[in-house]
């Protein structure tokens, strides 16, 4: 497990903390801000494709790096479950309301700042637009593109995951939604 935390990353979460008073209590910081670490070093994630008529629906985005094609996407929140996640992702992103139909794969990806992303990767329907529906911030727009113009784009994809998704979505990769198994956690 100790791949996943780069030492930078340890030691900004032990400067950021209190130090503690004896061994004991030095072993399990140095424990307790390790897995912090990782756990900020490693993003789930969900990304919905979506292929209509020869086109697929994407999001235009600003990112640190300029205006970036991605697929809806992004990062789960607490007490969420994934296909929950990916509906909301695509209607905050895109207006349209997303009904996963199956599980086009799994992938993980390493950023070049070293977080990892494993991202759940779903395929389905959507509708809408919904008129006037505000999206979500840094979202430009909702697109369609063919696979032609979407490679041709690239230099401006957010990851290598969007072209890598949609190629498997045109080789007819999928898997059944009952591959997921979702164990919600305990009432508050």
């Amino acid at each position: 497990m100790r791949g996943f935390v780069t030492q930078e990353t340890a030691r900004q979460f032990r400067s950021a903390a209190p130090r503690p008073k004896g061994r004991a209590a030095a072993v399990l910081f140095a424990f307790a801000t390790e897995s912090m670490a990782m756990t900020a070093s490693i993003k789930v994630t969900v990304a919905a494709v979506v292929h209509r008529d020869g086109l697929f629906l994407l999001v235009e985005e600003e990112t640190d790096d300029g205006l970036r094609l991605n697929q809806p996407a992004g990062h789960l929140e607490p007490g969420e479950s994934l296909t929950e996640g990916v509906a909301r992702e695509t209607l905050e992103e895109t207006a349209y309301r997303f009904v996963p139909q199956g599980l086009l794969g799994v992938y993980r990806w390493q950023h070049p700042t070293g977080i990892t992303y494993v991202r759940f990767t779903f395929l389905g329907e959507a509708t809408g637009p919904e008129p006037g529906r505000k999206l979500d911030q840094g979202i430009v727009r909702a697109v369609w593109l063919t696979p032609e113009a979407l490679r041709a784009e690239r230099a401006r994809h957010r990851s290598p995951l969007v072209l890598r998704c949609v190629e498997d979505c045109l080789a007819g990769r999928r898997y059944p939604l009952e591959l997921i198994t979702d164990y919600p956690g305990a009432a508050a």
